[in-house]
């Protein structure tokens, strides 16, 4: 298991057990983290699971995958650097510790 914290819009953090393999779309889903939502189930055909994944650990998620980019340009809220779609964030053991940061709105 991968410890992942979120931090909500409005600064509030949850801190998550991942399993290994799995994205941080679906285990945000799973437990109930509010600012995610998913709305394609993670085929990357939407971008209701933008995020922010934190400076520090912007090189160690890796870069964005094919397609990601186009997706982005529909989030609800500003595309930054660190913009990712947490469907395409696939945890190991590497990323534990990470800290992902929620958008204000996916919609």
């Amino acid at each position: 298991m991968t410890n992942v914290t979120f931090i909500a819009h409005d600064g509030a953090e949850t801190t998550i057990d991942i399993a290994n393999g799995d994205n941080v779309m679906r285990a945000a889903l799973a437990n109930d983290i509010d600012g995610i939502v998913g709305e394609c189930g993670g085929s990357m055909m939407c971008a209701t699971c933008h995020c922010y994944v934190d400076d520090a650990w912007a090189d160690r998620v890796g870069p964005r995958a094919d397609g990601e980019e186009d997706m982005l340009e529909s989030a609800a809220c500003e595309v930054k650097p660190t913009s990712r779609l947490s469907c395409q964030i696939r945890i190991e053991p590497e990323l534990d510790g990470l800290v992902v940061h929620l958008p204000e709105s996916q919609t």
